[in-house]
């Protein structure tokens, strides 16, 4: 599947615009399209019509930052929009897709998912949001119906894009499943515009773009988001009902690499992630657990 270009992406975000939004008169005229024009547009960034109509077809070459940054105020973008914006615009117009090498967790990231222990659950994620590692709590609360060995084995890593929109499991578990779906899309697509020759992105996208009608249908929206903090509305199959809020720890040394660690957002949530932790303690020593996320550095 091919990524994203730049005129793709500005058509979808000019069409999400409207002439009311940028104090553009319509004295009650008949629009057939659902945003701006593309004369709006260009008048409104100081372009020319006809510059920014090469544009979008792929035809102008490289767009200076000062455009971008013009175009971007217009459409009303934010940050990570914007970031995208820019990621797509200095990709070249004739792109050979590459198969990166798998992606391993550095060792400073597995030392401090091994500091939390297991009273705070946590996942290390990568770039396209395969699972580099887990304690067993996180594990326990994202994906206790998979083998907690599992992202160790590069034929089994769990992939949690694949399993939100493929495993019913995981659909059954999340209440709020439509608004982290939504996330879970729009920060593929500012990845993919991080990583345009990424063949393994490409292959998820298209994968999933085939094989889930919801995926597809967000995917076409062409929203992008940054996945940061936010909140999961769980029904738990263990330990029942527990909303969660989850915020993501970037590491320097591993750009790609996110932490993403799992605290309670009410006394209710947090009595049952301390159920769970002691279910997870019942069942294995956390150091005997930790140890073992230490010796897969490599996986």
């Amino acid at each position: 599947m091919e990524l994203e270009s730049l005129g793709a992406y500005l058509k979808t975000r000019r069409d999400r615009v409207t002439p009311a939004d940028v104090g553009l008169r319509t004295y009650g005229t008949t629009r057939r399209v659902p945003g701006l024009r593309r004369e709006e547009l260009a008048q409104l960034a100081g372009v020319s019509a006809g510059y920014y109509t090469r544009l979008e077809q792929g035809q102008a070459g490289t767009a200076s930052q000062q455009v971008l940054d013009a175009l971007a105020g217009v459409l009303q973008l934010d940050p990570a929009e914007t970031a995208h914006l820019h990621n797509l615009a200095r990709q070249p117009t004739t792109s050979r897709l590459v198969r990166p090498r798998p992606e391993r967790p550095h060792p400073r990231v597995l030392a401090l998912l091994a500091s939390l222990g297991e009273t705070t659950p946590a996942v290390v994620l990568g770039r396209r949001g395969d699972v580099l590692a887990w304690n067993r709590t996180g594990h326990a609360l994202v994906a206790e119906h998979v083998d907690f060995d599992a992202p160790h084995d590069l034929a089994r890593r769990p992939s949690i894009p694949r399993m939100f929109f493929l495993d019913s499991l995981t659909r059954d578990l999340h209440r709020n499943w439509d608004e982290l779906a939504r996330t879970h899309v729009a920060y593929l697509r500012l990845t993919a515009g991080r990583y345009p020759t990424d063949a393994r992105l490409a292959e998820l996208i298209g994968e999933l773009a085939m094989r889930s009608r919801d995926f597809a249908t967000l995917w076409a929206k062409g929203d992008v988001a940054d996945c940061t903090v936010g909140t999961m509305r769980l029904q738990h199959p263990t330990v029942g009902g527990a909303d969660v809020d989850y915020q993501v720890w970037l590491q320097p040394d591993s750009p790609d690499h996110r932490l993403e660690v799992y605290t309670p957002n009410d006394s209710t949530s947090a009595d049952a992630l301390r159920l769970l932790s002691s279910q997870v303690a019942d069942q294995q020593d956390p150091a005997v657990a930790l140890s073992e996320t230490a010796r897969h550095p490599d996986a």
